[in-house]
């Protein structure tokens, strides 16, 4: 089974302006709610594709039962530790531009982070953990090496989708795909990365850590792909950017989806890079049709 971890699960509220004035009072043109946080979203993108995944993470309060009745909508399964904290809200405001408000996330207590790592524990070799997403704060910088290291004693393969030092510090455990962004590349080495060059070596620095797979984002410059052997670039699609929210999750599960799947490493990477543009031209995550009909653009060439 592929589990998908949310430690910081939201209610992603969004709100149309016409334009932002600070320190003015605005009125909305339009609202829209969506269960929001990175493993929710690699969930809606699996389910588009026909693949079933189970939520996993902490979940409270009436945000929460709001975000549990959403996915019972969606049939994407779910089986959140339940804490005594109310689940976050994180305010979008869409005006020409994005605005985002994240909310820090609930206070956890000891006892229901026991009965999480408990949870944990009872995976296999069989299943496959995508982490992805933000900490709360009451759990520590530390959580996710916590979780990697029972996935690790129990020979769980996962995914990990983070930024900062600790995702150089936790390659180690031979993480089965990572993607950072080319910010978050330069932030894990603390540089500057200038050219496609400084990309290839310092991702090639993340192979040679552990990490199995690395994809690594450039927004509307395209992506490239780096294992140990073979580094791949993906040409940008061309399309009307929509919604940002979303994409990055959208190459993770799509790339999962697609070696688990019985694709080469190169047509999962192509669904991806097809997957992550339909979600950039979707108002939510990608449905199968578009992904498909972008699948047929994508072009990628290997890096000499």
């Amino acid at each position: 089974m592929i589990y998908t971890l949310t430690l910081n699960p939201s209610i992603d509220y969004i709100l149309g302006i016409d334009k932002f004035v600070d320190g003015e009072t605005l009125r909305s043109t339009y609202e829209e709610k969506y269960p929001g946080g990175k493993g929710i979203m690699v969930s809606k993108l699996l389910k588009n594709l026909g693949e079933s995944s189970i939520n996993i993470g902490f979940l409270g309060g009436f945000t929460g039962d709001y975000i549990k009745k959403e996915l019972d909508k969606l049939d994407i399964f779910h089986n959140f530790t339940e804490v005594s904290d109310d689940s976050r809200i994180n305010v979008k405001l869409k005006y020409g531009q994005e605005t985002e408000i994240n909310a820090k996330g609930p206070n956890i207590s000891e006892a229901e982070i026991v009965s999480f790592l408990d949870f944990i524990d009872e995976l296999n070799e069989d299943d496959f953990v995508i982490i992805s997403g933000s900490i709360p704060k009451s759990l520590g910088d530390d959580f996710y090496r916590i979780i990697i290291n029972i996935l690790d004693i129990n020979n769980v393969r996962f995914a990990l989708d983070t930024s900062g030092k600790k995702l150089y510090e936790l390659s180690s455990y031979k993480p089965f795909l990572v993607k950072p962004n080319k910010d978050e590349l330069a932030d894990v080495f603390d540089t500057s990365i200038d050219n496609e060059e400084d990309i290839i070596r310092y991702a090639k620095k993340l192979s040679d850590r552990g990490a199995e797979n690395v994809i690594v984002s450039l927004g509307a410059n395209g992506s490239i792909f780096i294992d140990e052997n073979f580094a791949y670039k993906a040409n940008p699609i061309k399309g009307k950017l929509i919604n940002s929210v979303g994409s990055g999750d959208s190459m993770v599960g799509a790339y999962i989806y697609g070696y688990m799947s019985g694709l080469s490493k190169i047509d999962s990477y192509k669904l991806a890079v097809a997957a992550g543009s339909a979600t950039a031209f979707s108002q939510d995550i990608a449905d199968k049709k578009l992904i498909y009909e972008i699948l047929d653009k994508v072009e990628v060439k290997e890096w000499k």
